[in-house]
């Protein structure tokens, strides 16, 4: 039980750190274009990743086993990278938790077809319900339009739960290195293409808040690792829905933002929904691939590494010691 706590807590801690991150995704992205934003955001990422390259000392080489799948999953965390980053530029921190935590409940539905997951019933009238909440957001009709930050939110859910259900399918034939690294690059490479068209001069503290951005994400990692090492991802899960907490309170400190009431009550059904999954799908009998308790991250994208490649890394090494 104590180990529960402990793993919750780590938890709590690692989504604050990832909410930090995105505080600075948003400063920068007031006064910055997204691809500048995420080229620096990558460029501060790589020696992380190298770090890891050199470190690992496994017999291997840097082609995929799933090349498709690994290009597929590569461009779509990209995409999902650039309108996650554009989304936060444009709507309230908690308008795009909110929209961003449908992730499980596209996860569910998208391993139908490519998992061949069986769901049921209940599962299935959570995926509808959670979606309904995903409506009472974006409330399409009402006194605010919907706008190209909605969509974009909207697609980086949708994009995020593709990466994730492609990380599940081929995630235990995959190195973690190439798992990080191929998004990274392409990452880095992409972002660069567009330099010429969009660089703005970045003050030192600027291209300081890229690396304080980059370290927020490696720790935030690290601490989801942790987290999934001590406790069951059952009770580690549903510890990602604090950031609307985190987001309400860096929305208000930092940019005068306040959840209006349309948010506050689809934020509750996605997260009533979403937990129930969680909790269904930990059943054994119903599920057994699991895809939504197996997505050890927030959305897929290619300037974090993503937290499960860490942990499988380091699983394996214990297991060769």
């Amino acid at each position: 039980m104590q180990s529960h706590l402990r793993g919750a807590l780590l938890s709590l801690a690692a989504f604050g750190l990832y909410a930090s991150h995105d505080v600075v995704v948003k400063f920068l992205g007031g006064t910055y274009s997204t691809f500048q934003t995420m080229f620096f955001a990558g460029l501060m990422g790589f020696p992380l990743v190298t770090l890891m390259l050199l470190s690992d000392r496994r017999d291997g080489t840097l082609i995929p086993r799933h090349p498709w799948w690994t290009i597929t999953r590569t461009v779509s965390s990209v995409v999902t990278g650039v309108m996650g980053f554009f989304a936060f530029s444009q709507l309230p921190m908690a308008q795009c938790y909110a929209i961003f935590f449908a992730m499980p409940l596209l996860i569910t539905l998208m391993a139908i077809p490519m998992l061949g997951e069986k769901v049921g019933l209940r599962r299935g009238l959570a995926v509808i319900v959670g979606l309904g909440g995903v409506m009472i957001v974006l409330r399409p009709g009402g006194e605010v339009p919907l706008g190209i930050g909605h969509l974009a939110a909207l697609g980086a859910a949708t994009t995020g739960a593709f990466s994730s259900v492609i990380i599940r399918k081929i995630g235990r034939d995959e190195r973690s290195v190439v798992l990080m690294l191929y998004p990274m690059v392409l990452t880095f490479l992409a972002m660069g293409l567009t330099m010429p068209f969009v660089y703005k001069p970045m003050p030192v503290e600027h291209l300081g808040l890229t690396a304080v951005m980059a370290s927020l994400g490696l720790a935030g990692a690290f601490a989801s690792i942790a987290s999934y090492r001590i406790s069951p991802a059952i009770i580690v899960a549903p510890m990602q829905y604090s950031q609307i907490i985190w987001a309400a309170f860096y929305g208000w400190l930092f940019f005068a933002e306040s959840i209006d009431l349309y948010t506050a009550i689809g934020s509750s059904v996605i997260i009533a929904s979403g937990i129930y999954i969680v909790l269904r799908e930990g059943t054994p009998s119903v599920s057994l691939n699991r895809p939504v308790l197996e997505n050890r991250s927030r959305l897929e994208i290619g300037t974090l590494p993503r937290a499960s490649s860490w942990l499988k890394r380091f699983d394996r090494g214990e297991d060769q010691a």
